[in-house]
């Protein structure tokens, strides 16, 4: 197993952030991790294979996902508590529930 180039939670960038998640299909992609762990095969989204990727890799570089190579499968895992940390809310404000302190409390 291997993990993709991430950001650093103290790397987190919030114009990045925000750019990544301006996009209506990443943030949908977000709100399906909230459930937990996924593999790229498991995003119910009507897009091409390729802008899927794209879209996971933007997520990805934004320090909003996590994702982990285990053999040919792509393993992807949302960041919340890195981001809720450095921008307490954010993913909240974003239409990402289930995402903030407040929440698990």
């Amino acid at each position: 197993m291997k993990d993709l180039p991430q950001p650093s939670r103290a790397e987190l960038d919030l114009s990045r952030i925000l750019r990544a998640l301006s996009d209506p299909t990443r943030r949908s992609i977000l709100r399906a991790l909230v459930d937990g762990p996924r593999p790229c095969s498991a995003f119910e989204v009507d897009i091409a294979k390729s802008t899927l990727s794209q879209h996971l890799k933007a997520l990805r570089e934004a320090g909003l996902t996590h994702t982990r190579v285990d053999g040919r499968h792509h393993i992807t895992t949302l960041r919340a508590e890195d981001v809720e940390t450095r921008f307490p809310g954010l993913l909240r404000a974003a239409g990402i529930p289930g995402t903030s302190q407040a929440d698990s409390q």
